[in-house]
């Protein structure tokens, strides 16, 4: 009698103890997919070509090979590497820079990260005897496989990012203000109203 009074409470705090974890799971929502203060993007002082090429400087300077733009503001650079003998990582960045039309311009900027590993995939060949065919193994050969792909979230990797468009942009100011005067407008130009041609003068009399 007490051991099936004991396994009815057993089976009673079971239950409660999963009533509870359900519970506590109940008040702690998922976090949420869209934050405003995702480290995607960022906004530069300067107007839309200047930010833009420096973006594109930017990707330049770090290795990365750029694919033929299908859309104005938009780039895209892949970078390869090799940490290991039979892996390869590829790092791919899509960049789309906008002018806000106020003095500044936003830069937004996704990051992937793809791991491709040296496998080896098993070959076979099939050989047909009478109305049958077999199937018969023929070795194996080396492949790369996809063995891990995701986008990079890490804040620092995209703060590095903007700290060097950042100097292309001071560098890209700093050059137009140093340019020769005979290569900006003039503010004077057209200023000033044509001297008016000598009336022409009448033979003598």
């Amino acid at each position: 009698m007490r051991s099936r009074v004991s396994t009815e409470l057993e089976c009673v705090c079971a239950a409660a103890a999963v009533v509870a974890l359900m519970a506590g799971c109940a008040h702690h929502p998922p976090p949420p997919l869209f934050t405003a203060d995702a480290p995607f993007s960022r906004n530069f002082t300067g107007s839309g070509d200047e930010v833009c090429w420096s973006v594109k400087r930017a990707l330049l300077s770090q290795g990365y090979m750029l694919d033929r733009p299908n859309d104005g503001g938009v780039l895209t650079g892949s970078r390869d590497e090799q940490p290991k003998p039979k892996l390869n990582v590829t790092t791919r960045l899509q960049t789309t820079c906008s002018d806000n039309r106020n003095g500044t311009s936003i830069v937004f900027v996704t990051a992937t990260r793809e791991e491709n590993e040296l496998q080896k995939m098993k070959q076979s060949t099939s050989v047909g005897v009478g109305p049958a065919t077999l199937t018969m193994p023929s070795g194996s050969a080396k492949v790369l496989g996809t063995v891990r792909r995701e986008t990079i979230k890490d804040p620092d990797f995209y703060g590095q990012f903007f700290t060097l468009v950042q100097g292309y942009v001071s560098q890209e100011k700093l050059s137009q203000a140093s340019a020769p005067a005979t290569n900006r407008p003039s503010p004077l130009r057209n200023e000033l109203p044509a001297a008016s041609a000598p009336a022409p003068q009448n033979g003598g009399h």
